[in-house]
């Protein structure tokens, strides 16, 4: 084959460097150009995922938030009422009579509950932010050391 008839160029399909030379093609791919390309498309995908979960524990964060502070305000009106005044308990469609003391523990355990999820739920984001980071970190690396060669 002599190098007049021999091109390289980009080809469109799957970015691979080819050479044309005649009307054959043969497709040449660094190994390390494979390993990087499959780097960064699995970082794509591991940053998507980790993007809609963190979307999700904030959904979640924010709805326990508001759980926790209605709890707060029932409670607060409640122990402003009387002693002698009868308080209900909503129930599926129904009402029961209830103590203002059974209530009171029933809110404040709720609103335990609440913080200690909430908790949870900000230690999972802080993971799942760190492994992201960790990941682009490790492909850092790995561009670090194909320029160095």
């Amino acid at each position: 084959m002599k190098k007049a008839l021999v091109k390289t160029y980009q080809h469109g399909f799957n970015g691979c460097i080819a050479q044309y030379a005649c009307h054959h093609w043969i497709i040449m791919a660094t190994p390390v150009d494979l390993e990087l390309k499959k780097a960064f498309t699995e970082l794509q995908a591991k940053v998507i995922d980790t993007q809609q979960k963190v979307k999700l524990a904030d959904l979640q964060i924010e709805q326990l938030s508001r759980t926790k502070k209605h709890a707060q305000l029932t409670n607060l009106e409640i122990m402003n009422l009387s002693d002698t005044t009868p308080v209900y308990e909503g129930v599926g469609r129904m009402f029961v009579l209830q103590s203002k003391e059974n209530i009171h523990t029933h809110l404040l355990n709720k609103q335990k509950i609440a913080d200690k999820k909430i908790a949870e739920l900000e230690q999972k984001k802080s993971y799942l932010e760190r492994s992201v980071k960790d990941a682009e970190d490790n492909i850092r690396e790995m561009l670090m050391a194909r320029r160095a060669q």
